[in-house]
């Protein structure tokens, strides 16, 4: 097993463990983050009557996975970042690898890159991306 898919499984496993912990019954989800220093950090949604104050689960970066299940008798399923946390997690770079939703809920991690590749900041030269520059790969 390589590097890659060692950190991804190993993801995997720490948001299953993770959600019965923290969540006993009913709706459980977290993102599990990796970080440059190979650190795996946990975020889960914030719940507030302020919608706006409301964060997603992917908030934090090497790789993010987000694990739901619907109660303590559900399958866990992998969502694919929402629009926003996609736009949080690209402040990382293109290269951010991110657990996608598939037909079977196989464990599959791609690139922001392959997730986006017609991502707005493409119309910018990289000089003038403050933040997304430095990594991003130009398809011309």
């Amino acid at each position: 097993m390589d590097n890659e898919t060692n950190i991804e499984a190993q993801m995997y496993r720490l948001a299953m463990e993770f959600i019965p912990k923290r969540y006993p019954k009913g709706w459980g989800g977290v993102a599990i983050i990796h970080t440059t220093d190979n650190r795996y950090l946990s975020s889960v949604a914030i719940e507030t009557a302020n919608s706006s104050a409301i964060l997603c689960i992917e908030v934090g970066v090497t790789h993010c996975l987000c694990v739901i299940r619907e109660n303590e008798h559900s399958p866990f399923r992998i969502l694919s970042p929402c629009g926003i946390c996609q736009e949080r997690l690209r402040f990382w770079g293109t290269e951010v690898k991110v657990g996608v939703t598939t037909p079977g809920n196989e464990l599959k991690f791609i690139a922001l890159k392959e997730l986006q590749p017609y991502h707005w900041t493409n119309a910018y030269p990289d000089e003038i991306l403050e933040h997304f520059g430095k990594d991003r790969q130009s398809d011309t």
